[in-house]
C-alpha cells in the first residue's frame, strides 16, 4: 500500500469527476457526519472543471483512473499527499458546507492532482530509485513541488475553485512572506530542498531566519517570473502553459516513470523560447543578498505580470477569510508577530519590533496598553501609536512568568495587496483566465 492507499469510513460517497471521459476520475468523499457530504451541483461542477482544465493544460494523462481520497475531518490530522494515480486530502468538515468562509483547503486537490504529471510521471532523477531503501536525492524539489505549487494555485483559479481576485489576493500573501524571509540572508532557496532531512518538519522558533521547506512557494515565485518572460518575449503567444505540454503532456497513456534532470528542464525551456535559461534558474536558486535592499524575494514576475506588491492597513479579502477560519491574527508586517485565537504568539518575525523587544513564540499577550488582550485591541494599539513616539505596551505571560514589554513601532498596520501597474500588459489575470482549449 506504499502508493496505493485506503480510505474507509462509514459516511462515504462517490461522484463522478468525468462522465464519459477516456479514463475514470473521481473523488471519493468520507467524512466524520454525513451532513458534510453535501457538495452543491456547482461545487461538483467546479471539481469537474478542475479535470478539464489539467487535460487542456498537460494534454495527455498518465494513468488509467485517478481517485481523489478526500477526508472531511478534524479528528484526524491533515494531510496532502500525492500518488500516481491517486491522492490523499484531508479538508476542513466545512469543505462544501461552509464553502464561503474555508479557504484553506481551496487549492488542495489541484495541487496534489497535478503531481500525477509533475513528481509521479516525471520524475527528478534523485527520485527516481529502484526502491523504498535507497535514499531520495532533492535537488529539483523546486520542481517537484515550486511548479506543482504553481500550478496548483493556477488551476485552482482556472477551475473556479478560486476566483481570479482570490488567487491575486492569495499570491500577495505569499509574496509578502517571501519577500520577508530575512533568512535569504545567509541561506540560498536551493538549500531549503534538505530541509526535510535537517529538521523533519518539525516547527521552528525564528522560521523567517532558519528558512524552512521555501522550495514550494518561492518556487511558485519563481515559476511565475518564467511565466511572465515567455508571455513577453512572445508576446503573448507561449506562456508556461507551453512547456507544461512539452514537458510533461507527452506520451498519452504511458504510466512508466520518465525521470529527468536540470539539463532537461532547460531543454523544455529553451524549446519554447531560446533564453539563458540556465543562469535564470541558477542565479534565482543559488544567490541571497546580503543586506536589507538585496534580500527580498524573487518578484520580478508580479512587475512583468502587471502589478506591484503593496502594503495598506486592511487585510485583502482572501487574507481576512482565510485567517478567520484558522483562527489566525498575522501582525508579522507590523509589529512582527502572529498570534492564534487565545493571543499566544506562534510567529515572530526575526529582527522585526517585537523581536528587538525579546518576544518569541509561545509567549501569550494578557494585556495592550491596561487592557485585556485581544486581536482588535492589538490592532487599534499598532493604529494608535502610529506617528507617535509612546511605545506599545504589553503584559506577556512567558510559562509560569509575567513581565512588560515596550514594542517601539509607529509606522500603523500592513497588510499585503497586489497592485496594478497603470500602462502594463494585464498578465496575472490572462494566466488566471480558464482555458477554452
Amino acid at each position: 500500500l506504499i502508493d496505493s492507499p485506503l480510505f474507509a469510513g462509514v459516511h462515504y460517497r462517490r461522484i463522478d469527476l468525468d462522465p464519459g471521459g477516456r479514463s475514470p476520475v473521481n473523488i471519493d468523499i468520507f467524512a466524520d457526519s454525513a451532513s458534510s457530504i453535501a457538495p452543491t451541483h456547482e461545487q461538483i461542477t467546479i471539481l469537474r472543471q478542475l479535470v478539464t482544465q489539467a487535460d487542456r493544460l498537460f494534454g495527455a494523462r498518465h494513468y488509467d483512473h485517478y481517485n481523489f481520497l478526500m477526508a472531511m475531518t478534524d479528528k484526524l490530522g491533515g494531510i496532502g499527499l500525492e500518488h500516481h494515480r491517486s491522492s490523499e486530502n484531508s479538508v476542513d468538515p466545512g469543505f462544501f458546507t461552509n464553502w464561503s468562509n474555508k479557504f484553506g483547503d481551496r487549492d488542495l486537490l489541484a495541487h496534489e492532482y497535478t503531481h500525477s504529471w509533475n513528481g509521479k510521471w516525471r520524475r527528478p532523477a534523485g527520485q527516481y530509485v529502484a526502491n523504498y531503501n535507497i535514499p531520495l536525492q532533492n535537488e529539483l524539489m523546486w520542481v517537484y513541488e515550486g511548479q506543482t505549487q504553481f500550478w496548483g494555485k493556477v488551476l485552482a483559479a482556472r477551475s473556479g475553485l478560486m476566483t481570479k481576485d482570490q488567487a491575486l489576493d492569495a499570491l500577495a500573501m505569499d509574496a509578502a512572506t517571501f519577500d520577508n524571509r530575512v533568512g535569504r540572508e545567509w541561506r540560498a532557496m536551493q538549500d531549503t530542498v534538505n530541509d526535510p532531512i535537517i529538521s523533519m518538519r518539525q516547527p521552528k522558533g525564528w522560521l523567517s531566519w532558519q528558512r524552512d521547506e521555501d522550495y514550494y512557494v518561492e518556487g511558485l515565485l519563481i515559476w511565475l517570473d518564467a511565466d511572465t518572460l515567455i508571455r513577453e518575449k512572445t508576446n503573448g503567444r507561449k506562456s508556461l502553459d507551453d512547456f507544461a505540454k512539452a514537458f510533461f503532456g507527452t506520451n498519452d497513456g504511458e504510466f512508466n516513470e520518465a525521470p529527468y534532470s536540470f539539463e532537461d528542464v532547460v531543454a523544455t525551456l529553451n524549446g519554447v523560447v531560446p533564453y539563458d535559461w540556465a543562469t535564470f534558474l541558477r542565479t534565482r536558486l543559488d544567490s541571497h543578498g546580503q543586506t536589507p535592499d538585496t534580500r527580498g524575494a524573487p518578484l520580478d514576475g508580479l512587475a512583468r505580470g502587471g502589478y506591484r506588491l503593496i502594503y495598506t492597513d486592511a487585510k485583502n479579502p482572501w487574507q481576512k477569510t482565510l485567517e478567520s477560519g484558522l483562527g489566525r491574527n498575522n501582525f508579522m508586517y507590523s509589529l512582527g508577530v502572529q498570534t492564534n485565537a487565545g493571543n499566544t504568539i506562534n510567529a515572530v518575525q526575526w529582527d522585526g519590533p517585537a523581536f528587538k523587544a525579546g518576544l518569541a513564540i509561545g509567549m501569550q499577550i494578557i494585556a495592550v496598553n491596561g487592557e485585556a488582550a485581544s486581536a482588535s485591541l492589538i490592532a487599534d494599539a499598532i493604529t494608535a501609536a502610529k506617528g507617535g513616539t509612546a511605545p506599545i505596551e504589553l503584559i506577556v505571560k512567558d510559562g509560569d512568568h509575567y513581565r512588560t514589554v515596550s514594542v517601539d513601532y509607529h509606522e500603523g498596520l500592513r497588510y499585503p495587496r497586489l497592485e496594478r501597474i497603470p500602462g502594463t500588459p494585464d498578465r496575472l489575470s490572462e494566466l488566471y483566465t480558464p482555458r477554452r482549449s
